[in-house]
């Protein structure tokens, strides 16, 4: 993620008239394209060229200059399309750099509201029974105080459960992937209202830990859109696992979106970050009014491997 930022913050070298570099090269083409010029009609070149391939005219060399020329094009013509695809996925890294960023300040504001809305006011209540405590000799007064700091200290406790789960999933680690997917699932048809079934086939609990929260963060992205614009009344979780791949896949029957949308949410983006990272591939197929599904395919031995682990 950190070279992700980097390269967003990079200045534009590869974007048209962005700045001294990409200035200074074409200067040079164009130097070298006019020095060619100019020694070529100095000493005839061509005539040259011409006179000496006219004894292999079987071999037709006196073809090559055009053929030369078109394969010149060509490249450049290959090299114009890769670097609009460079500029692309510059755009995108910005685009993503940029949600990335407000999304973590989002997060940011939401966790310190909730430590201070919750975690705070239980600490206050229980430093002001400790402090009642300290002051009163009735038995039965500091038996209740008691109850009443017993119970600040375990409504503290749920908070910060309720904190650390949404930092790091404490089913992905105690129980496995499998488990984590059926508690995310559960509580997302909790709280959207919609029918929501998960289906896994084959053996998920000896993944690398890099696959298994791959897998959990884009299905809990993916179900977190659902929620927020699909307006799906069933959706539909499958994880198959095989010999030498993995795959989610996700439908919904929601209103779908438009695919040639020229943004992007953060969600779909941070999705494909997160399967390029891991060597997965995401795709993503929808249209409007006919629901949205989702494909996450994930090569176990190539991920293994680069992990350092075993499946």
């Amino acid at each position: 993620m950190a070279a992700l930022l980097s390269n967003a913050s990079t200045p534009g070298r590869f974007m048209p008239g962005a700045g001294t570099p990409a200035r200074g090269d074409l200067r040079w083409v164009a130097v070298a394209t006019m020095l060619a010029y100019l020694l070529a009609s100095t000493f005839e070149l061509s005539e040259w060229l011409a006179s000496r391939t006219a004894p292999f005219e079987v071999w037709q060399l006196d073809e090559l200059p055009l053929t030369v020329a078109v394969l010149s094009l060509g490249l450049a013509w290959y090299g114009w399309r890769r670097w609009k695809d460079c500029a692309r996925l510059l755009s995108d890294n910005r685009e993503l750099a940029r949600q990335l960023i407000a999304v973590q300040e989002h997060e940011r504001i939401a966790l310190a509201r909730e430590l201070h809305d919750e975690l705070a006011q239980d600490c206050t209540a229980i430093r002001i029974e400790a402090a009642y405590l300290r002051r009163t000799r009735d038995a039965e007064t500091i038996f209740a105080a008691a109850e009443r700091a017993a119970d600040a200290a375990s409504h503290l406790l749920d908070g910060l459960r309720r904190v650390l789960r949404k930092l790091r999933p404490a089913e992905l680690d105690e129980l496995g992937l499998g488990a984590a997917l059926l508690s995310l699932v559960t509580e997302h048809e909790r709280r959207s209202g919609a029918r929501c079934d998960l289906v896994v086939e084959g053996s998920v609990d000896d993944l690398v830990p890099t696959v298994d929260i791959t897998v959990y963060r884009v299905a809990q992205e993916a179900l977190s859109n659902v929620s927020r614009h699909a307006r799906a009344g069933h959706v539909s979780v499958t994880l198959t696992r095989s010999a030498e791949m993995l795959s989610l896949r996700i439908r919904d029957d929601g209103c779908g979106f438009d695919p040639g949308a020229r943004t992007r949410g953060v969600g779909l983006l941070g999705m494909a970050e997160r399967a390029a990272a891991l060597g997965a591939r995401l795709v993503t197929s929808t249209a409007h009014g006919e629901g949205t599904a989702l494909c996450l395919t994930v090569p176990l031995r190539q991920t293994a491997a680069r992990s350092g682990g075993s499946t």
